[in-house]
Formats: C-alpha cells, structure tokens, sequence
C-alpha cells in the first residue's frame, strides 16, 4: 500500500508541477494520439485535459503522499526521509525541462528511490553493496527503457517547445546509442544483484534472468538502434515495463526452486 500510495503521488505530482508545460505539449502535439504507445493508452495528463480541475489535482497528489508518509514512517522513519526526496527530486526534474537534458539523471533517481526504499523497510542495515548495486540496476533500466524512450516518443512537440532531452540533445542516433549502453549495463548488473541478493538463485533462474533482460530490453533496444524508427522506441518502453513484474517473478520462484 505504501509503495502504491508513493508511485501514484509522485506521479501525479509531475501532472501537478508541469500542469502548464503539459498544455502547451498537448497543443503542439494536436488531435489524437500514437498509436502502441503504453503511457497513453488510456489518458495522457487528465490535468492539463480538463479531466480534473487543478485543485482536484492538488488533492489528489496530498491524499496520496499522506499515506504514502504514514506508511513509510511506519516502516522505516529513513523511508519516510527516502520519499520526501523522491517527491522534491521529481518537482526538480519537471523544472529543468528547458534547462538541461541532464534532468533525465533525475528521472533515473526518482524510480530508483522505490526500490531504496524497499530494502530499507524489510532491513534497519541494509549492506551498502547491495543497495548500490539495486540502485545501478534500477536506474539503468529508467534510463535506457523507460525516460529516454518515452521523450522519443515525444521528440517532435520537445522540439517545439524547445525542451532540453537526450533526444532533442543528441538525436536519434546519439540517443539509441545511450539507450542501449544502459540497458546492457542493466542486464549486466542484474546478474551481480542475484549473485549478492539474500536469495538464493538456481543457474537457471539465472539464465532465465538473462533470457528476460534480452528480449525485453537488449532486443527491442537493439532494433530501435537499427532502425531509428519512432514505433520502436515505444516498443521498447512497452516492453521495459514488464521486466520488473518478470524480475519480481523469478524472485518469488527462487523462495520455492
């Protein structure tokens, strides 16, 4: 409830801040919306639509981020610390949209701080190896799998808006490049984190693991390197967003296998 609660407040939270700058995208970017992409496939920014009034906005994030601090502060007074930092991290991150392409180091941050969290919930002294190893695992498959992909997606109104991104920054070329730097360091470390975890996994959840992080991230992060093309970045993203569940499952299979 606690990690729901945190995710669903700081993602609204970016609704919040960039209430403006996401009218103004909306605009640029016209009537109907891109197709096979997995972050509108129901609404994108219901905010800056007029779905939700700003002060039903505001609410909403409130309501969210007080269970979302009861519940860390429960857990773990540090996960309370851990998500008042993701919360400020991601109003930075909004306001740096026009000032650095940077700002997706603080993407990468955000997600990360979730799973910190987490460790520290279930362990008061948790080993610094594991953590940074989980936080390098995290933050590489935010930033190879999921925000550059998704400002790829949104490249041509970025453009006019004229927002600093990886993408804008580099173009396709430089952005695939980095995309796939990331996720393969992702991969790689994945497989450090199941050697170091308190779990214990089999040579075959191991290879299953590798098996996961290639066709959910290295495969469609390759063709989008290839190609170039738009539809591929969403693919990737689409495909990225499962590979925790996945991870989460192989997790789960090691308490029985």
């Amino acid at each position: 409830m606690t990690g729901f609660a945190g995710y669903t407040a700081v993602y609204a939270l970016n609704d919040v801040v960039d209430y403006r700058v996401d009218q103004e995208k909306l605009k640029a970017a016209g009537p109907g919306r891109k197709a096979g992409y997995l972050d509108a496939i129901f609404m994108r920014h219901p905010l800056a639509q007029g779905q939700v009034s700003f002060g039903e906005g505001v609410l909403w994030v409130a309501a969210w981020a007080a269970v979302a601090l009861a519940g860390a502060y429960l857990l773990n007074p540090v996960c309370a610390y851990i998500f008042l930092a993701g919360c400020l991290l991601e109003a930075v991150y909004c306001r740096l949209l026009r000032v650095s392409h940077l700002r997706t180091l603080v993407a990468g941050l955000v997600k990360t701080l979730g799973g910190v969290a987490a460790v520290f919930a279930v362990s008061p002294h948790p080993s610094r190896g594991l953590v940074l190893l989980l936080f390098l695992w995290i933050f590489c498959w935010e930033i190879g799998g999921q925000n550059i992909p998704a400002d790829w997606h949104d490249l041509e109104e970025d453009q006019r808006l004229h927002a600093q991104t990886i993408p804008v920054r580099y173009g396709p070329e430089g952005a695939s490049a980095i995309i796939l730097g990331a996720l393969a360091l992702s991969v790689a470390l994945s497989v450090l984190l199941l050697l170091v975890a308190p779990l214990r996994f089999s040579p075959l959840l191991v290879g299953l693991a590798l098996a996961a992080g290639g066709y959910l991230l290295l495969l469609p992060g390759y063709r989008l390197y290839r190609t170039k093309d738009p539809a591929q970045a969403a693919a990737l993203f689409n495909r990225a967003s499962a590979y925790p569940l996945v991870m989460l499952g192989l997790a789960a299979a090691s308490l029985v296998y």
